[in-house]
C-alpha cells in the first residue's frame, strides 16, 4: 500500500520524531511505501493569504453570491499597481465570473499547495503524526490541511453548501484509511474524561471522515513527558507495530 505521513514536530531528535521513525520502519517491514511529509523541515507556510484564493472559488457558487463578490471589481482592485490592473484586466478580458473562476483555478492555485494535493492523491492510505496542541494538531498541520484540502479536490460543494446547508458538502478523497498518532502531555484519564471526543469530532469525522477517507484509525502516547523509560519504549514498540499492521 502507498502510504503518505504528514509528520509536523521541529525537533528532529524529539520523542515524537523517534515515534515516526518506528512507525516508518513497521509500514516497511510490512511491504507498505511511505512517503513522510515533514512540515518543519519542508518549511511549509501554514497560513492562508490571498494568493490561495483561487483554491477556494468553485464554479458551484450560486448566482446571487457571485454577483455580491463583485469578482472582477475585486480582482482587480486588490492587483497592485496601475500596471499589474492593467495586465490582468488583458488576462480575464470579457470572461465572466465563472470564466474568471476557471481561469483562476487553471492558472493560479499555489503550486506549493498542488505538490502536497498530488502526494495526497497518490497515496492509498494516509497517517498524521503530531503532538496535541489544543485539542488540535499543531498549526503547521492545521495550516497544512487549511490550504491543501480545499473545495473541488477533497470535497465539492454544491450550491446548497455554499448557501450553508451542511449536507451540501460532497466528499472527494478515496483513500482506504487514515492513522492519527499524537503525543499528548496529559494522562488518559483526561482523555477518558472528554478530550478524546472532543477531539474525534473535529479530526476524525469533519476533516477526514466527511471528506471521504473510509476509515479512521487513532492511537495517543499519553503524557510522555513524564513518562519513564519502560513505558516510552513500549509506545515505540507500539509505534512500529501499528506501521507492521497497517
Amino acid at each position: 500500500m502507498k502510504v503518505l505521513t504528514v509528520f509536523a514536530h521541529p525537533n528532529p531528535r524529539s520523542f515524537c520524531h523517534a515515534v515516526l521513525e518506528r512507525f516508518d520502519a513497521g509500514l516497511r517491514e510490512a511491504g507498505h511505501t511511505n512517503e513522510i511529509v515533514d512540515l518543519y523541515a519542508l518549511g511549509f507556510d501554514p497560513i492562508l493569504r490571498p494568493r490561495d484564493n483561487p483554491c477556494w472559488l468553485t464554479e458551484t457558487i450560486p448566482d446571487e453570491m457571485l454577483d455580491r463578490m463583485r469578482l472582477r471589481e475585486t480582482l482587480l482592485n486588490e492587483a497592485g499597481g496601475p500596471l499589474k490592473r492593467f495586465a490582468l484586466k488583458r488576462l480575464i478580458g470579457d470572461r465572466d465570473a465563472r470564466g474568471i473562476i476557471r481561469l483562476l483555478r487553471e492558472r493560479y492555485q499555489p503550486k506549493d499547495v498542488l505538490v502536497q494535493q498530488q502526494k495526497v492523491e497518490r497515496a492509498e492510505a494516509l497517517a498524521f503524526i503530531a503532538p496535541v496542541h489544543f485539542l488540535s494538531f499543531p498549526a503547521i498541520l492545521k495550516g497544512w490541511l487549511d490550504r491543501v484540502w480545499t473545495p473541488g479536490f477533497a470535497y465539492d460543494l454544491t450550491p446548497e453548501a455554499w448557501r450553508g446547508d451542511i449536507n451540501g458538502r460532497q466528499p472527494k478523497l478515496t483513500h482506504q484509511k487514515a492513522l492519527i498518532i499524537q503525543t499528548t502531555i496529559f494522562d488518559k484519564r483526561a482523555y477518558d474524561a472528554g478530550l478524546r471526543d472532543a477531539m474525534r469530532m473535529v479530526i476524525d469525522e469533519f476533516t477526514l471522515t466527511y471528506p471521504g477517507i473510509k476509515s479512521v484509525e487513532r492511537e495517543y502516547f499519553y503524557a510522555v513527558h513524564g513518562a519513564d523509560d519502560t513505558t516510552r519504549r513500549g509506545y515505540l514498540e507500539r509505534a512500529y507495530a501499528l506501521g507492521l499492521q497497517f
